[in-house]
């Protein structure tokens, strides 16, 4: 961590990259989700917002502004944040829609019904 952050310890990093950007790409996620727009939509959103909070460490800690690894770092930890929430906002939202079409499958899926009638066979 040394070597991507000089200046902060991890209680900074964690309170800026999980706290503050995890959070905002929690709410991005369900956001989108809610929307029923596709998951790409929440991953391309968090590059801007990788770029935020890069910024905030360069702000507030005196961190690098143009660190690439540390910016690639970071965002992929946003991405993986976002893409969970929108996962499982999906997964709520395709069982409360279609209650009587599909169930929960863990905490991220959902699946048909067991009572569900298979589909008649055309022709």
């Amino acid at each position: 961590m040394g070597a991507y952050y000089s200046n902060e310890s991890i209680i900074q990093v964690a309170l800026i990259t999980l706290v503050l950007g995890g959070g905002c790409a929690i709410l991005t996620g369900r956001a989108i989700a809610l929307t029923w727009r596709s998951i790409w939509i929440a991953v391309i959103a968090m590059i801007p917002m990788g770029m935020a909070v890069r910024f905030i460490h360069f702000a507030l800690f005196d961190e690098t502004l143009l660190a690439p690894q540390t910016f690639v770092i970071e965002t992929i930890v946003l991405i993986v944040m976002s893409c969970l929430s929108f996962q499982r906002t999906r997964a709520l939202q395709m069982v409360r829609q279609y209650y009587w079409l599909y169930q929960p499958h863990g905490p991220l899926g959902w699946r048909l019904r067991q009572d569900v009638p298979a589909r008649p066979s055309r022709g």
